[in-house]
């Protein structure tokens, strides 16, 4: 049984006893309705109810046993770390992407510039050079379950670039996905497993400063889909991610007077009915992901002007949620949410972060996810950027040879029962005790 088999079949299970653990619950509260207080205070009165759930609780036991006997012993390391490597000349690397078929997308540097990249998931060096549209550099920004990869890559030999859907084999037949009237360059941020394909276009100002709109870009062609700001008129936008619903988040511009923007759930047709997701009572907040429930993080400035990570109110009503950070870190962010609910990205203060996972609830049960490989794996982790839906991480951070690698982190089995059990509170226990 191959890792991701074994991953799946150790996930499918422990949801099953998520499931039965949910209706022991229930029909605790349906019995305790039936008798009232003779089934708290008195069992006597209640036999055949203790019946249900001696029976329920013994299911829970045997299950939870037989997941522990196929996931093995616990040991020090909750994930098995592998270096992804580079490519050829290569000088540092960087995972952004992973599918549900463990397959990787990223971007290398070699010679100053970067390279869009498909990695080997075993580490074993087969990673594919993707090109680009004919100029010197190239990113791969976001893979889906189709293989189907998009970024942004120059075209000629000046800085001028486009929204890209890459040819995954490598075998060069990238396609210039082109760009809203008006504007200089264009980048493709994310496709969704419809095909889906959002991002932005963008002009550079006086002093660098960049400014452009979130759109849609067309795999099929045709003009993309401008889908506007938030104020009449606000210069900058970009869509940063979209689920399997068609639902696009970023962040955008309030007004041509008003230096802020915010996260943003864009109309998905262009007519503008845009909603503010606000932020933590700074002015500045912005979405790096979604998933199919709906669910949408990021990071947003908090009163202090500390960077937090978010998990926003996807109604706009302003209920967002501060995940916190880890100890000894003054900013975090969120850059994955996975449909399990499950949040990874990084915090820092200055030059320094860590790969973190997020207590969803906003607990502060959060994790740095370097004290859960085996710490002779001589690995820093400094940030996660995504996370698929059997629970392996992509990111990057410092290997044992002090070099800038990507990386990808696959839960050891007992981790799997122990996020889908009792999440990060389960799982801190078990690391401390």
């Amino acid at each position: 049984m191959t890792p991701l088999m074994k991953t799946r079949v150790l996930i499918g299970m422990a949801k099953r006893l998520t499931v039965l653990w949910k209706r022991e619950k229930t029909t605790e509260h349906r019995l305790a309705a039936v008798v009232g207080q003779g089934y708290m205070g008195n069992p006597g009165h209640n036999r055949e109810g203790d019946v249900v759930m001696n029976t329920h609780k013994t299911i829970l036991c045997a299950t939870l046993a037989l997941l522990f006997v196929l996931a093995g012993s616990v040991s020090a390391a909750y994930y098995t770390v592998i270096d992804l490597g580079t490519l050829p000349g290569g000088s540092s690397s960087y995972a952004a992407s992973i599918n549900d078929n463990g397959h990787i997308a990223g971007y290398v540097y070699i010679a100053g510039w970067s390279h869009s990249c498909r990695f080997d998931p075993t580490g074993g060096g087969a990673n594919i050079d993707l090109g680009g549209l004919g100029g010197p550099g190239s990113v791969a920004w976001s893979i889906n379950n189709s293989a189907q990869i998009v970024g942004g890559a120059h075209i000629g030999s000046g800085f001028s670039g486009r929204a890209c859907l890459f040819d995954p084999t490598g075998g060069g037949d990238n396609k210039n996905l082109g760009i809203l009237p008006g504007y200089e360059q264009s980048g493709a941020y994310s496709i969704n497993n419809n095909g889906q394909i959002v991002g932005q276009s963008e002009n550079y100002g006086p002093g660098y400063a960049s400014y452009g709109h979130a759109c849609i870009f067309y795999a099929t062609g045709g003009s993309p889909t401008d889908l506007g700001a938030l104020g009449s008129y606000a210069p900058y936008s970009g869509a940063l991610s979209n689920n399997d619903h068609g639902q696009i988040v970023g962040w955008a511009g309030l007004g041509t007077t008003d230096p802020s923007y915010h996260a943003c759930l864009f109309d998905p047709t262009g007519g503008g009915a845009n909603i503010n997701l606000g932020g933590l009572g700074g002015a500045v907040s912005y979405v790096y992901s979604n998933n199919n429930d709906g669910q949408i993080v990021g990071v947003a400035h908090n009163s202090s002007g500390n960077a937090r990570a978010c998990l926003f109110d996807a109604t706009g009503g302003g209920a967002n949620i501060d995940l916190g950070t880890l100890v000894g870190f003054d900013n975090s962010w969120a850059t994955s949410i996975n449909d399990n609910n499950q949040i990874v990205g990084g915090a820092g203060t200055g030059s320094t972060s860590h790969a973190c996972l997020f207590d969803s609830t906003g607990g502060g049960a959060n994790i740095d996810l370097n004290t859960l490989l085996d710490p002779s794996s001589g690995w820093t982790l400094t940030n996660a950027s995504d996370i698929n839906n059997d629970g392996w991480i992509v990111g990057y951070g410092i290997n044992s040879a002090g070099q800038t690698h990507a990386y990808l982190l696959t839960p050891e089995p007992a981790t799997i029962c122990l996020l889908a059990l009792g999440g990060l509170a389960i799982l801190g226990r078990r690391k401390t005790a």
